[in-house]
């Protein structure tokens, strides 16, 4: 597999994940935090949406041969750096991969307000996110 096919096939990805979570976004933050079912979804399909953009930028990151990140946050910093994204949506992809590892590894102490609001807000910076690397590969 080329290294382009690899970025298709993380944008694919990230874009699976995102019409998914979309299904989810119907149900009131009550819901998501007392039905286990519903919140468990929700927190695996946003952890898998989160991962799915990280692996885009080393994806990308890769294919360009930028110099390699040591850190999640920092594929995004290389991507600010390399001027592929703005700053202001590098702060975000940060927060991103923070929530990324409170779900991950502090999964006991997860903010359902949190949870609620990257689901119906947060979702929009991985669709700018999508937009502005498929708009690099052209």
């Amino acid at each position: 597999m080329s290294n382009r096919q690899a970025i298709e096939n993380k944008i694919s990805s990230t874009r699976k994940y995102l019409t998914i979570l979309k299904r989810y976004k119907t149900f009131t933050k009550q819901a998501i935090r007392e039905n286990i079912d519903i919140r468990g979804a929700v927190e695996r399909y946003l952890y898998l949406e989160a991962q799915a953009a990280i692996d885009l930028a080393e994806a990308v990151i890769a294919y360009n041969d930028f110099r390699k990140p040591t850190t999640m946050s920092e594929a995004f910093s290389i991507l600010h750096e390399e001027k592929i994204i703005p700053a202001k949506l590098t702060d975000k992809m940060f927060r991103m991969v923070g929530f990324r590892n409170v779900l991950a590894h502090d999964y006991e102490d997860v903010d359902y307000d949190i949870v609620y609001d990257v689901l119906q807000k947060g979702l929009r910076d991985i669709e700018v996110f999508l937009n502005i690397i498929a708009k690099h590969l052209e």
